[in-house]
């Protein structure tokens, strides 16, 4: 039997109790000073980063010192080849091993993990060993992109810059957020892309406290940049035409496609790290097997190896047609995977856009449209807003890599039609299988709490159990006794005296009377509480339990702000519990016209 909500009058008060639409105080602004230097911050260990790779990929397979960027895509090394993967992958486990064995993976369930059960604390040596690891994987042609490193980098840095400071979980949890995305807005040049993957991934909260001082650090991570970087767009493409209407059922179409790739993917990335578990092998081998696997694909196509961003601008140009597309597809698809089953360090954004471009090019070619290089960026944006859940990331992130803002609105259908696809067949995403796996559960759905929402006085029980402050407890043991009375159904009974609040006396202390010799004698005021604390009608929910968990108790005399002697109700969990049913069910109950009348049953 469910509890009802008792009906009330709706809370009319003209005192509003101090609240507001965020509880964002001043403190946001030093979270705002303190996300200045780890903008800076984040720039130069995105450089740095870039600088690694550029210097290992020279090193490993050109055999000289430069840190001059390079590409793999357009020579074959022959068996030296898969050599340097291999030997790239027995670099990572010792590291992995010896050091810190936080530096597995591509970045960002580790990020995640922190937040969420770490107190926003990560240990230093993950700020020197990620990208160190990262470095060498990539470098040495692991196919990987850069942005898991640097959000697990990045993040680092922010989590130990606010350590050095008196602030709270939730604070540092900002700084660190602040630093994965400054990280990334370095990076790709993209930072408000960069904000809407940590409000879509990373904050697991929707509030200015924390929207202010990320927003803050991304962008000045992208002035310093310019600087140490260069001039965005780093995928310049020419202008699309603004597209017409048909054009928009081939997104929806690229979408759909790039959805379900995403759930084979991201089925095929898990069943290769099982594959890798079963074997009678330390984890610390599996990145050298996982290489052995890379440099036979560069072998066959030296476009697996490496981040591979010249492939990727290649195909936003529409510059990879037919059966090239078609070997891409499957090569760096299948090579990433094993690679990123056997535990080695890297990112998944990189290759996702290769594949997703791959898809969408190749259904452009299909349907025989035009443009090659607007499906390829269609097929981008769904690939990332499907596989990491994050649609709107992913349509922001390819429209500051492309600046081809006429393709914004194919861009949004592709990814949302991605997301729709990939939250209905799978449970979880790829970034969240993993902390699965780990016997962790998250959620991804924001939602306003409910007892910010409601009032007191909508919940309460406007007819509480009173007696006066002269009743005996002996009288009092007599009216719970009586079937069915309003005493019965309470644990607390309130206490007045010419009219005003004076107690509140709980079924814990009838008993407590009950043993004392002068039981019979005893007044409810003598055996119960004094001067109780009160909610008022107009306060949150949330207040009111914040209240009760401070003092520890569970119910709440109600009273006016204006009149705070005069009861006007009763607050207990029995009535929060119901606030809670009522919301549930209407998540749950379906109807149809013609509907009950506002406040009817």
């Amino acid at each position: 039997m469910t509890t009802a909500v008792p009906k009330t009058t709706r809370v009319t008060s003209t005192s509003h109790g101090g609240l507001a639409d965020f509880t964002t105080d001043r403190r946001v602004l030093l979270l705002c000073a303190l996300a200045l230097p780890i903008g800076v911050i984040a720039a130069f260990v995105a450089t740095a980063l870039l600088w690694l790779i550029a210097v290992f990929t020279n090193a490993a397979f050109f055999l000289r010192w430069s840190a001059e960027p390079v590409t793999l895509t357009d020579h074959h090394f022959g068996w030296w080849g898969v050599v340097v993967p291999v030997l790239g992958g027995l670099g990572i486990g010792f590291m992995a091993r010896y050091g810190s064995e936080k530096i597995r993976g591509h970045g960002i369930p580790e990020a995640l993990e922190a937040i969420l059960l770490g107190r926003s604390l990560i240990n230093p040596k993950v700020a020197i060993l990620k990208p160190l690891s990262s470095a060498l994987s990539i470098g040495t042609g692991g196919p990987f992109g850069a942005e898991g490193p640097i959000i697990m980098t990045g993040g680092a840095f922010g989590s130990i810059f606010a350590q050095l400071f008196h602030l709270s979980s939730a604070e540092r949890k900002t700084l660190l957020v602040a630093g994965a995305a400054a990280g990334m807005a370095a990076v790709f040049a993209t930072p408000i892309a960069a904000v809407l993957l940590a409000v879509e991934l990373l904050l697991f909260e929707w509030k200015p406290r924390s929207f202010i001082p990320v927003a803050t650090a991304a962008i000045i991570a992208s002035i310093v940049r310019v600087y140490l970087l260069g001039v965005p767009p780093i995928f310049p493409v020419p202008a699309h035409a603004m597209l017409e209407p048909q054009a928009l059922a081939l997104a929806l179409l690229v979408g759909i496609c790039a959805g379900l790739v995403s759930g084979l993917l991201t089925a095929l990335v898990y069943a290769c790290e099982d594959g890798f578990a079963k074997l009678p092998l330390h984890w610390m081998w599996w990145p050298a097997l996982g290489g052995l696997f890379v440099g036979l694909g560069g072998l066959l196509d030296p476009r697996v190896l490496g981040v591979g961003f010249e492939t990727i601008h290649g195909l936003l140009r529409g510059e990879i047609l037919g059966a090239a597309l078609v070997g891409l597809f499957f090569a760096k698809g299948i090579v990433w995977a094993v690679a990123l089953g056997s535990g080695t360090s890297g990112g998944v954004l990189a290759p996702l856009l290769m594949v997703g471009g791959a898809v969408g090019a190749l259904l452009g070619a299909l349907t025989g449209t035009a443009h090659p290089g607007l499906w390829a960026m269609v097929g981008m944006a769904a690939m990332m807003g499907g596989t990491m859940r994050a649609p709107l990331t992913g349509m922001i992130f390819l429209l500051e890599l492309t600046h081809d803002f006429n393709a914004l609105p194919a861009l949004l259908v592709g990814s949302v039609a991605a997301l729709c696809v990939t939250v209905l067949l799978l449970r979880r995403s790829i970034l969240t299988e993993k902390l699965a796996r780990r016997g962790q559960h998250i959620t991804r759905e924001y939602a306003v709490d409910i007892f910010e929402l409601i009032r007191v006085g909508e919940v309460m029980d406007p007819k509480p159990p009173v007696v006066t402050a002269d009743t005996s407890m002996t009288a009092l043991a007599e009216k719970i006794a009586e079937a069915g009375s309003t005493f019965a159904r309470r644990q607390a009974t309130l206490i007045t005296e010419n009219g005003q609040l004076v107690g509140i006396v709980t079924r814990g202390d009838l008993l407590r009377a009950q043993r004392a010799a002068e039981s019979g004698t005893l007044t409810v005021l003598q055996a119960g509480t004094a001067n109780p604390l009160t909610a008022f009608t107009d306060e949150t929910l949330n207040d009111a339990m914040n209240k009760m968990l401070q003092r520890d108790i569970g119910r709440l005399p109600v009273v006016e702000r204006g009149a705070p002697g005069v009861v006007v109700g009763y607050l207990g969990r029995a009535e929060i519990l119901a606030a809670r049913m009522r919301h549930r069910e209407e998540e749950q109950r379906r109807e149809k016209w013609p509907f009950p009348s506002v406040g009817q049953p």
